[in-house]
């Protein structure tokens, strides 16, 4: 079924100012046989495009190509998406709820807010997974293996359960979201018990940290509506803990990725899966001009536009596509102040954020998914066994449908090596008898589990300086690259 949408407008009287702030949303599956374009315009105001990011992220979408310029107070941004099957979208409820997502100061009493249900079941929007009545245990730390059992242990024995949660790993630290209930049927947690349960996770995270030294946070923080975006306030935990200074300066991207029609340099550089960055300055018209490779894959845009916001940095104009397993991304942008980056130092500190910002995702690791009746000590019991077996966790989700709780984990050895199979059979049988199914969750095609390399250290200052070229206009260099974008790039999963 084929069918183009026209921006969705309330049918009753609306003020001037609400309508003109209300953003249009075309959904358009003729312009293109392989995706659809959703399209956005709006007035500009700030954080609008982590929004539309977030947004197309949570609805399971696959972004393939995004042209975005939001200059002059008004934006105007091109997504090419798919369902996760690749598949165009044909539900015609979509536009709808897009523009309504989008409008935080969406009036009451025109209705009940609407919700989607995604390609993979997922419900966005009322319905969807609710955690304001949980509590938030937050954490940033030094990782070690065990980290994660060793805090859920401490949490089963103060009469707390895991309703969902996420928790990531990366160059030796880790950080963690998880809302807390007092019962696996959603009971609130009362609040005198915030403070104890803080305070004894800090005590079994300043055992260890007490010994090497290392940073460490933890808080417990009380249920509120609105909470930030899981994934979102992940990446907020990594930076403050400064996750990105470790390991060597990023390396520069190749320039003629940024030519039109080099596939032979492109598939060259496909072939390493280190992610690589180049800023520089566009004086005349005050932008800093940021490039990206890497290795793509799922919610790739997400991560990138996440970076950039929390560092207070607006992208006026951008175009992202990728070839083959590389992924291209170019930003324009500038910090909230009006500054461009300017000084080495902070090109160095925006280059290794976004490098951190791309990689604390890599997929690597044994992917399993296991599942089971939601029950208080279940995470604790099964990250229990694995640390039994000799495992540790570098990435983990958690969520609940219905009342089966499901978890995601990607799995290595104590010492970081590869699992074998033989260790995650053991696991399997040994979770059985506790009634919990686990399976190895196979990669799609295309998208093999690889390892993260050391990055080499950037060329000397005398080979950057050979590696300058004039500046063309604006016109000349964005809209080249969405031509090349349109005529030769593939999917970004994001």
């Amino acid at each position: 079924m084929k069918y183009v949408s026209g921006p969705y407008f309330e049918p009753d009287f609306d003020p001037l100012l609400d309508r003109f702030g209300t953003p249009g949303v075309v959904v358009d599956n003729e312009t293109r046989e392989d995706c659809t374009l959703v399209k956005v315009d709006s007035v500009n105001r700030d954080g609008v495009l982590l929004e539309m990011v977030q947004l197309l992220t949570d609805l399971d979408l696959v972004i393939s190509k995004s042209y975005i310029s939001s200059d002059g107070g008004w934006l105007m941004d091109v997504f090419h998406v798919t369902d996760q099957t690749g598949r165009k979208l044909t539900d015609p409820s979509l536009p709808e709820f897009i523009q309504r997502a989008l409008v935080p100061f969406h009036r009451a009493g025109n209705g009940p807010s609407p919700r989607f249900t995604t390609c993979l079941g997922n419900v966005v929007g009322p319905g969807g997974p609710d955690v304001s009545d949980c509590a938030a245990l937050e954490f940033t730390v030094h990782d070690r293996p065990g980290l994660l059992s060793s805090i859920t242990s401490v949490l089963v024995d103060n009469g707390c359960h895991v309703e969902s949660g996420q928790a990531w790993t990366h160059n030796g630290r880790a950080a963690g979201v998880l809302y807390v209930t007092a019962t696996a049927d959603g009971a609130a947690l009362h609040p005198s018990r915030w403070a104890r349960i803080e305070r004894l996770v800090n005590a079994v995270v300043d055992a260890r940290e007490n010994v090497t030294g290392e940073r460490h946070w933890v808080r417990v923080s009380e249920p509120v509506q609105g909470r930030v975006h899981t994934e979102r306030r992940l990446h907020q935990l990594m930076h403050d803990d400064r996750d990105y200074e470790s390991g060597p300066a990023p390396t520069p991207v190749d320039e003629e990725l940024f030519s039109m029609g080099d596939k032979a340099a492109t598939a060259r550089t496909a072939r390493r899966a280190e992610t690589r960055v180049s800023i520089d300055s566009w004086e005349e018209r005050g932008y800093a001009v940021v490039k990206m490779t890497s290795r793509d894959r799922p919610r790739l845009l997400f991560d990138t536009v996440c970076a950039l916001t929390d560092m207070h940095y607006v992208v006026f104009h951008a175009t992202v596509g990728s070839q083959g397993a590389l992924a291209i991304q170019e930003y324009y942008i500038r910090h909230k102040d009006g500054r461009t980056v300017d000084s080495n130092a902070e090109r160095q500190k925006v280059s290794r954020c976004l490098v951190a910002a791309v990689e604390r995702r890599a997929t690597h690791g044994m992917r399993v998914e296991v599942r089971a009746a939601d029950r208080s000590g279940l995470l604790s019991d099964f990250t229990r066994v694995l640390r039994e077996h000799g495992l540790s966790l570098l990435r983990v989700e958690l969520k609940r449908h219905k009342d089966e709780a499901v978890g995601i984990f990607y799995l290595v050895t104590d010492t970081g090596g590869e699992v074998r199979t033989e260790a995650v059979r053991a696991v399997q049988a040994r979770v059985a008898e506790m009634d919990v199914s686990l399976d190895i969750v196979k990669e799609a095609p295309g998208w093999p589990p690889v390892r993260k390399t050391s990055v080499p250290a950037p060329p000397a200052a005398g080979q950057q300086q050979a590696q300058q070229r004039p500046r063309p206009s604006l016109g000349s260099l964005l809209w080249s690259h969405l031509g090349k974008l349109s005529n030769n790039f593939s999917y970004i999963r994001s």
